[in-house]
């Protein structure tokens, strides 16, 4: 089976970082943090998901454990900014060429600020991915190390 074209940009870029990610594809998909961990059978907070966030007019991605949400305003803050909230399907798509709930921490068209949530230091490895294409949580290399 032939990976997606964004996933497989994804691969690249891991390749050139020097990262060692297998992607496993979930047919039944993995839209949401709770289904991925259903479908990798890990908690929720396991998953590591990435949400494209605007702070002013600079886009900004936050890593976290997929059972926390952001906090708009404290992000706001850290990044030296007054008004955080999520970015518009638009903006996601034009920020990280990829479209909303697949957007990876690697890959984008231009470099971005990427905060990750302390909340991610609760588990040894996490796990992250796209819709359909996600790495589960392993003793191995992720996305995160």
């Amino acid at each position: 089976m032939e990976l997606p074209p964004a996933t497989q940009r994804v691969m690249a870029e891991a390749a050139r970082l020097g990262l060692n990610v297998t992607p496993f594809v979930y047919p039944d998909g993995t839209k949401t943090s709770a289904d991925a961990a259903a479908a990798v059978g890990a908690p929720i907070s396991a998953i590591a998901k990435s949400m494209a966030m605007m702070v002013d007019e600079d886009p900004v991605i936050v890593l976290m454990s997929g059972d926390r949400r952001v906090d708009a305003g404290k992000l706001a803050g850290a990044h030296g900014g007054s008004n955080g909230r999520r970015a518009t399907l638009d903006e996601v798509r034009r920020y990280t060429g990829f479209a909303a709930g697949g957007t990876p921490p690697i890959a984008h068209p231009a470099p971005l600020v990427i905060y990750a949530d302390v909340s991610l230091r609760r588990n040894a490895t996490n796990g992250c991915g796209s819709p359909g294409a996600r790495r589960p949580p392993s003793s191995r290399s992720s996305w995160m190390s």
